[in-house]
């Protein structure tokens, strides 16, 4: 299984961003994709995931409200659209796939990619 994240890039304060994580090898249906970022200095932090039955999403109390992750079935990829961001969201995303259960628990995914920079300005 292959993941590969792009959208990321510097966005002002307040500003928006959308990235994407793209999966090859395997299906939206057979995993709960995750979104997780590390900044520097700190641990990974589970961000969002997206479980693929019915299908059910967390979400870290960082971005609620403020983050959205959803899915494509029909371009195996799955979103996370950023929204009022703010300096603390500056991070390496990165997006993983793991079994249908693991949320946002890091060793739940098994599959990662190699992350996508964000970086909020002030």
């Amino acid at each position: 299984v292959q993941l590969v994240e792009s959208g990321g890039g510097l966005v002002q304060s307040g500003g928006s961003l959308r990235l994407s994580c793209t999966v090859s090898g395997s299906t939206l249906d057979d995993h709960t994709i995750g979104w997780f970022r590390q900044a520097p200095g700190k641990d990974q932090e589970g961000v969002a995931s997206l479980s693929p039955t019915e299908p059910t999403t967390h979400y870290a109390d960082s971005v609620k409200g403020r983050f959205t992750i959803s899915r494509d079935k029909a371009k195996n990829t799955v979103y996370l659209q950023m929204a009022s961001l703010k300096p603390e969201d500056t991070a390496v995303y990165s997006c993983a796939a793991g079994w249908e259960g693991a949320s946002l628990y890091l060793g739940g995914y098994d599959y990662w990619g190699q992350g996508t920079q964000v970086t909020v300005s002030s």
